[in-house]
């Protein structure tokens, strides 16, 4: 039998993408006739023709998985649902939007078949992205790697090969809130690294924005690090130390020169420092008990409005998603 490859493509708002992306895959995937591709391709609760282009798509090409959100849960949600029902022996996670270029699944492939578990796609230039988008995600990269025990590896997004052990053990991790760029860091596996071009947009634009990548960003940290709490600990330290070491000079000047007029402006910046600090160190608090509040409530990552499944991979689908 042929070995299945699984690409797990979400969409949100691409229409104008659809069509090429199934093209280009197709492409592909006739110069490798040993394998037997299929697309799990899930829309995000799209607000644009992205699903009557994925019904289209699916009519004109064979192994397309359609699944349609009940709303915008997310990449990461969405990334999720196409991961559980993917029911290949490699899965390959790829951007709808073509700057995952397909061309590159043939040598990450090959490094599967000579025993890699998981083959990474590492990005070679941010061209494509503004100065702050390339300060903020190296800044982002090194600290979160600075801070964690669990690595992201630089300029490595989703875009990778797994095999099936690989995904299975993702299907084992329970939280709800999912960055997925670490989970897959933290299963770990044998890896290889590939690097590659990016190639720009077909049509539309980004979603993502700078709101959207520094809550990402957060979720990333507080996710696989407590040094965030740790460190407020000891800043509640220091500025202990500094109101003692205050406090005792102030001692010692009323002793020595007798009582000085306390200064307004002196005591209302040492008020407002350490409230600050208070408000700081309370809302970092904040954002691990926030997570902890959505975790223990067990709400699904995920709700399906819609699916279609069509050739042989339907029974093996339908039976993972029930064994999930």
């Amino acid at each position: 039998m042929k070995k299945r490859v699984t690409l797990v493509a979400p969409f949100y708002n691409e229409s104008g993408n659809v069509l090429e992306f199934f093209q280009r895959v197709r492409q592909i995937a006739d110069t490798m006739p040993q394998y037997e591709f299929e697309v799990v391709a899930v829309n995000d609760g799209s607000r644009d023709a992205t699903w009557s282009e994925l019904l289209q798509a699916q009519a004109l090409h064979s192994g397309v998985h359609l699944v349609d959100l009940s709303r915008n849960f997310g990449k990461e949600a969405a990334l999720t649902a196409g991961l559980d029902r993917a029911t290949g022996d490699a899965v390959v996670p790829i951007d709808s939007d073509l700057q995952h270029p397909p061309e590159l699944l043939p040598d990450m492939l090959a490094h599967w078949e000579k025993g890699a578990e998981v083959v990474l796609a590492r990005r070679v230039d941010r061209q494509g992205d503004g100065l702050l988008q390339k300060l903020s995600a190296v800044s982002f990269y090194h600290f979160h790697n600075k801070i964690s025990q669990v690595k992201v590896p630089l300029n490595v997004g989703d875009f990778r090969l797994m095999d099936r052990r690989v995904v299975d053990a993702l299907r084992q991790l329970p939280e709800n809130h999912r960055f997925m760029k670490g989970l897959f860091a933290w299963v770990g596996f044998r890896t290889v690294t590939i690097p590659y071009q990016p190639n720009e947009r077909v049509a539309g634009v980004s979603s993502f924005n700078l709101w959207k990548l520094w809550n990402l960003a957060l979720e990333g940290i507080t996710s696989f690090s407590t040094v965030p709490l740790k460190i407020w600990s000891y800043v509640g330290l220091v500025v202990s130390l500094l109101a003692l070491v205050y406090a005792s000079v102030i001692v010692v000047k009323t002793l020595v020169f007798g009582i000085d007029t306390p200064g307004y402006a002196s005591l209302m910046a040492s008020v407002m420092f350490i409230g600050g600090v208070q408000l700081i160190g309370i809302g970092v608090l904040g954002e691990y008990v926030g997570r902890i509040y959505h975790e223990v409530k067990r709400r699904p990552v995920y709700l399906v409005r819609e699916e279609h499944t069509t050739g042989s991979a339907a029974g093996v689908a339908e039976d993972r998603v029930e064994r999930a």
